[in-house]
């Protein structure tokens, strides 16, 4: 795999409260770094316009709002997400939300992601929330879902990535939040893994954040993530 195919694989977490430490970020990884998501921590401390602004710089961005509403809000959202220039952005995977993003994103490069379970929710967690079934279940009922709605991704973590990679082929992007470099902290992820073994288990895209952002020298951070990720 060549280098820059691995950079494209690397989503770089801009989870930060300000767009000036954003740019500073995007400025220290330089070229090491090709795509960095955007969620609500940086959106909502003016980060907006960020998207628009690394688009025209040539990066990728995934705008991780999670949108979940009703169909002609989630449409009419996803169609103003285009002309952001964004590459990839999320909804949960609600069937009518999805049905909707699908319909908006038609024609576009937008890359539409189906959240399956939050990486940071665990079987107690989804049990409070009022869910009959494990996580297991839920996961792959939305995962059919989502790719008969004609989505283009899933958001999922590393621990469905190998049995979700056999039931929804080889065509749709998975995208797997909560990835740690060996040896590094969980933090209040509950389902974790390294980039090695989320590759191995067919992940298309690894989304890291803390432990790039947050390391004392972000390059050589994401330089040894991309090294773990080449080893696989």
């Amino acid at each position: 795999m060549t280098t820059t195919a691995l950079r494209d694989r690397l989503i770089v977490g801009l989870d930060v409260s300000s767009r000036a430490e954003a740019e500073a970020i995007v400025a220290e990884l330089g070229d090491a770094v090709s795509t960095y998501k955007i969620g609500y921590q940086l959106v909502f401390a003016g980060g907006l316009p960020l998207v628009e602004e690394l688009a025209r710089a040539g990066k990728h961005v995934f705008l991780d709002m999670k949108l979940l509403d009703i169909a002609n809000t989630v449409e009419k959202g996803i169609e103003s997400i285009t002309r952001l220039g964004a590459a990839m952005t999320t909804i949960h995977a609600y069937p009518h939300a999805m049905a909707a993003a699908a319909k908006a994103a038609e024609g576009s490069n937008l890359l539409i992601l189906a959240v399956t379970v939050l990486t940071s929710l665990d079987e107690a967690d989804l049990a409070a929330s009022g869910y009959a079934g494990g996580i297991a279940d839920l996961v792959a009922a939305r995962a059919v879902q989502a790719r008969d709605a004609g989505i283009g991704g899933l958001v999922a973590s590393a621990a469905e990535a190998a049995a979700l990679r056999r039931l929804i082929g080889p065509g749709m992007a998975l995208v797997t939040p909560g990835i740690r470099p060996a040896g590094s902290a969980a933090g209040d992820q509950k389902r974790i893994a390294t980039p090695a073994e989320a590759l191995r288990d067919g992940a298309s895209h690894l989304v890291v954040a803390r432990p790039i952002i947050a390391a004392p020298d972000r390059r050589q951070a994401a330089l040894a993530i991309l090294a773990e990720m080449a080893a696989a």
